[in-house]
């Protein structure tokens, strides 16, 4: 029997490295996942690889911008429809910024606050009835390591990291007289297709993009995405029943150098 058996769960951000690798690992340990993204492309990609690996696996997929408030219903009533009862919600979805917080632009704050962090909100509301009424409901938000160690350069994406933390722990006190548990997981230096693309662009070797990791973090390399996955799994189990309100860091030890 697996770890989550019988489960009913959305993820968004579902075609992406760490995304696919959450839905991927949920359906393996016995959960109906609903998978939704924007990219219609790559979320098709992520079902045949799906299939491929594992034929009895259950799940759905959804392409949907859930930067648009309307999208969180029909994202719920989607997954309601086809697999059943919601009792876990996966907030995965994000996009970057590279403004200077100094230049950046208004159209730029809405659309990565409306992506980053209101999706988050807005599919929590819509999912809200169904994780009270399953008794076992749990929300993970995959937020970053950046929410609490911001760099230069990228501070939009940082402050909705940091919004996540702080939503993660409003939602644990709220919603725990109705047996929901609100964890959030802060995902490290993670090697994923959208990183691969960009070293890509940039002219970068492999040899480039692990030395970047080898003084980036203890464990000297890169996480690979189903090591954040693992994570999201054991919170979304009963063995993390009595874990709400945590932030857990996932970053192989960067921050402590």
């Amino acid at each position: 029997m697996g770890r989550v058996e019988g489960r009913v769960a959305i993820v968004t951000g579902g075609a992406g490295g760490i995304g696919s690798a959450i839905g991927t690992v949920l359906c393996k340990e016995g959960a109906s996942v609903l998978f939704v993204d924007a990219d219609a492309d790559a979320l098709a990609g992520v079902a045949d690889e799906l299939r491929s690996a594992q034929a009895d696996a259950r799940f759905s997929t959804l392409v949907a911008d859930v930067g648009e408030e309307a999208s969180a219903a029909r994202i719920v009533e989607a997954a309601r429809a086809e697999l059943g009862q919601i009792d876990t919600l996966v907030n995965c979805a994000g996009m970057r910024s590279y403004e200077p917080l100094a230049e950046a632009r208004t159209e730029t704050w809405n659309r990565i606050l409306e992506v980053n962090l209101l999706s988050y909100a807005w599919l929590t509301q819509a999912a809200i009835g169904d994780l009270r009424a399953s008794g076992r409901g749990s929300v993970i938000n995959v937020s970053s390591t950046h929410a609490v160690n911001p760099r230069a350069g990228m501070g939009q994406y940082d402050v909705t990291k940091a919004g996540i933390v702080s939503m993660t722990k409003t939602l644990a006190f709220e919603e725990a007289k109705h047996g929901i548990r609100v964890n959030a997981v802060c995902p490290g230096l993670t090697f994923t297709p959208f990183h691969r693309k960009r070293a890509e662009a940039a002219g970068r070797t492999q040899a480039d993009i692990d030395r970047e990791a080898q003084g980036g973090c203890l464990m000297g390399r890169w996480a690979d995405p189903m090591e954040m996955a693992y994570p999201v799994l054991w919170l979304a189990s009963d063995e993390a029943s009595y874990m709400t309100a945590s932030v857990i860091m996932v970053d192989g030890g960067r921050f402590v150098l």
